[in-house]
């Protein structure tokens, strides 16, 4: 990851039917609960798709500041996704990532959201595309891809 992620985050296209590991950020999960729409719409069934922990935690978060009238359907959705979708979690290469995409965010002067440095790191260490609708999040961090929704 050291030298060979230098190069700056790259907006992906669809790769056409091939295998894809992707990482879904928590806007596109919060979009999709919005929409009613079914997490199977999101990815292709050949996909390896996973989230980062700090979205699993942001999902969470979501349910315990729901009031009582969405608090119920809130958690059987959230719950569903953590039932569906594996959890990458937070371990040593992760941090080794983060740490590289903190001080490349601090050294350009760009803030960037702390939980979205998490996805990307998560995402630079497992070989993963982010799937976002928040691209200005990951745009110019060194070795990230993301893509768009389909």
């Amino acid at each position: 990851m050291g030298e060979g992620s230098t190069g700056a985050a790259r907006r992906c296209g669809r790769g056409g039917s091939a295998l894809e590991r992707l990482i879904l950020d928590t806007t596109i999960l919060i979009g999709a609960e919005r929409r009613s729409a079914v997490l199977d719409d999101l990815i292709d069934d050949e996909d390896d798709v996973a989230i980062a922990a700090i979205t699993a935690a942001e999902l969470l978060v979501g349910v315990e500041l729901a009031d009582e009238g969405r608090r119920r359907s809130r958690q059987r959705y959230v719950e569903k996704v953590l039932s569906t979708v594996p959890v990458e979690g937070y371990d040593l290469d992760v941090a080794r990532a983060h740490a590289i995409l903190l001080a490349h965010a601090k050294r350009s002067g760009r803030s960037r959201g702390a939980h979205d440095l998490v996805i990307a790191a998560t995402a630079l260490s497992r070989s993963r595309t982010i799937v976002t609708a928040d691209e200005g999040g990951f745009a110019d961090l060194p070795g990230v891809l993301f893509r768009a929704p389909p």
